[in-house]
């Protein structure tokens, strides 16, 4: 069996941003009723942290929750603990109408970051990246370009954006084009 790769193994652009792929992450999607007990009981043992609300992120250290539809959520941990924290959701499940896998593999996880990441992403997003309108603790499914996305933020000026690992070049070329050098900046 060959070892895990990353999508773009670190591909790193620098323009008006700096824009990198930061490798494999554990994630795993979880479906299920949020408002549920066992849910919340499964969360907390198995990665420690609590169901977030609606368009939401719980995140603590490399250990994330985030809220991707009224019956879904990715959980985000270090890539080795992705099998031990599957295991424990699917204990904590058991009896349970959820269905919980590792996806650690189909993803690409990039970063955005330094003070002109809204301008980037707000040519590639049909979302409101003003600094009152997307907060840290919010997490946005959409679309960059035409790629299915979800994007929260990381830091004060930093964003992470999740894709399909299928379409990691596309997104990494999507991105670094819109912070080319002496692109247009400054709305935000």
């Amino acid at each position: 069996m060959s070892d895990p790769r990353s999508a773009l193994d670190g591909a790193r652009f620098q323009g008006v941003v700096t824009v990198e792929e930061v490798g494999l992450r554990g994630m795993i999607t979880l479906r299920g009723d949020p408002s549920s007990d066992a849910l919340a009981r499964a969360l907390q043992t198995g990665v420690g942290l609590e169901v977030p609300a609606m368009r939401g992120i719980a995140l603590d250290g490399e250990r994330g929750v985030a809220w991707m539809a009224p019956d879904e959520l990715l959980v985000m941990v270090p890539l080795a603990e992705a099998g031990a924290a599957l295991r424990a959701l699917e204990q904590g499940l058991a009896g349970e109408f959820a269905t919980v896998a590792d996806v650690s593999h189909a993803r690409a996880v990039f970063t955005v970051t330094g003070r002109h990441w809204r301008d980037v992403l707000a040519k590639l997003c049909p979302v409101d990246f003003a600094p009152g309108a997307f907060l840290p603790g919010e997490i946005r499914r959409t679309r960059a370009a035409q790629v299915a996305v979800a994007i929260w933020m990381s830091g004060e000026d930093e964003v992470t954006l999740v894709c399909f690992r299928s379409v990691a070049q596309y997104m990494f070329d999507l991105l670094s084009t819109a912070a080319r050098p002496g692109s247009n900046v400054g709305l935000y």
